[in-house]
C-alpha cells in the first residue's frame, strides 16, 4: 500500500473519529429538555473550548486527509497517462 494512500485513510479516519466522539458527548450530556448540563460554569467554559478546539483539530485532520487522498489521485492518473503514451510510443 502506497504510504500517502495510508495516511490519507488514516488522517479521515481520525478526523471523522473525532467529530463523531465529541458529538456523541454533546448528545448524551443533554437533558429532557435538550439543555446540555454542566455541574458548574467552569466545566462548562473549560469543555466547551476542549470541545471547540478538538473541533477544529478534526476539521484540519480531514481537510489534510482529502489533500493528500487528491494529490494521490492525480500521481496515479499522470503514472497511467505516462505508462499509456510509452505503450503507443512502442506500437
Amino acid at each position: 500500500m502506497n504510504p500517502a494512500l495510508f495516511l490519507s485513510i488514516v488522517s479521515l479516519f481520525i478526523g471523522f473519529s473525532l467529530r463523531y466522539w465529541i458529538n456523541r458527548r454533546k448528545f448524551y450530556r443533554r437533558g429532557p429538555m435538550g439543555v446540555e448540563g454542566f455541574s458548574s460554569y467552569e466545566k462548562a467554559v473549560v469543555i466547551t473550548f476542549f470541545e471547540r478546539v478538538t473541533k477544529w483539530i478534526s476539521i484540519g485532520f480531514i481537510i489534510f486527509g482529502l489533500l493528500i487522498l487528491w494529490s494521490y489521485s492525480r500521481k496515479k492518473s499522470s503514472e497511467k497517462k505516462l505508462t499509456q503514451i510509452k505503450v503507443e510510443n512502442v506500437k
